[in-house]
């Protein structure tokens, strides 16, 4: 058998959770990764980005750099950017979003929320009426700027949004952030995939190596509905919702949908803010964008979690 067998020698694939804005943790991780990942796998790796690469931390324009220049400098791996709920609402914010395809007006959408409007600031600058509900909430002024539940105090909006404008040299809640964000970044979020499926990924389980069905998506996909239903919908970028459930959903999308466990089928997700590995549902999001918190990644078909505070010496 010569090693390019692939049920001896199955493509590695890399899932890295959210980045958050955060460029030094992203470059030590992916050093890390480099450096234990065997050069003839990891350069021809499939890398699964998991989305939220911006908000929370200072450095969103040069994460959005340097995920862009990957293909030009790993020619042969295979790149995936996932959209996460956070780059969804920047994506909305700067209008490279796509319509809903059932010819509604975006700001249809927000009346199912408007009982928030205030108390979250909504965005009422420039282009504000044609704009999706998750822009206009991406960019507001929250009133109260004390989130209890996580203990911290929100960066400008709910999502935490001030240092993305601030990366790109501009104010928080300016509309001149669409003239600011330079068009490849446009190019890159607009883009962004909702859901990535991939028909035969190697796993390492109790019984042995698993070939099986991934589906990654930021959050996860929700219980009770029909799965296909939500496949085609998310491939097709479905606008028409003012809130995307597997971009955004916790506890609806937390567990592998039933019809999926009778075809084995790895989910893998960030979003959560945890780590967090039970079977076939892999959910990896140490961060949950804190700056002292790490960014991780798992390495398939071995299951190894890498981070990026971890001191990786290369093996001789």
């Amino acid at each position: 058998m010569s090693n390019s067998d692939p049920s001896t020698n199955p493509r590695t694939v890399v899932c890295i959770g959210d980045i958050h804005g955060y460029i030094p943790k992203l470059q030590k991780l992916w050093t890390n990764l480099e450096t234990l990942i065997d050069p003839s796998h990891f350069n021809t790796a499939l890398v699964i980005f998991l989305g939220d690469y911006c908000d929370r931390g200072p450095d969103t324009r040069q994460v959005i750099d340097f995920l862009i220049s990957l293909p030009k400098k790993y020619t042969e791996q295979k790149h995936v950017y996932l959209s996460g709920n956070h780059d969804l609402a920047f994506s909305a914010f700067v209008g490279v979003l796509p319509k809903p395809s059932d010819g509604s007006e975006f700001k249809e959408g927000w009346k199912e929320y408007e009982h928030n409007e205030e108390r979250e600031g909504w965005f009422n600058g420039d282009g504000y009426e044609s704009m999706h509900l998750q822009g206009r909430r991406w960019a507001g002024d929250i009133k109260d700027r004390f989130n209890v539940a996580k203990g911290f105090e929100y960066k400008g909006s709910i999502y935490d949004a001030a240092p993305t404008f601030h990366s790109y040299g501009v104010p928080h809640g300016s509309a001149d952030l669409v003239k600011a964000v330079p068009d490849d970044h446009k190019k890159f979020l607009a883009n962004m995939v909702w859901i990535h499926e991939e028909d035969d990924v190697a796993i390492e389980t109790e019984d042995g190596i698993k070939h099986c069905k991934l589906i990654a998506v930021h959050a996860g996909l929700e219980k009770g509905k029909n799965v296909e239903e939500q496949l085609k919908r998310l491939k097709a970028k479905d606008t028409g919702v003012s809130k995307v459930e597997a971009l955004s959903g916790r506890k609806n999308v937390w567990d592998i949908p039933q019809e999926l466990t009778e075809k084995p089928t790895i989910i893998v997700s960030g979003h959560h803010g945890k780590l967090h590995i039970d079977g076939l549902r892999l959910i990896i999001d140490e961060g949950g964008g804190l700056p002292n918190n790490p960014v991780a990644a798992i390495v398939l078909p071995s299951k190894k979690i890498v981070h990026d505070t971890d001191n990786v010496v290369k093996e001789i």
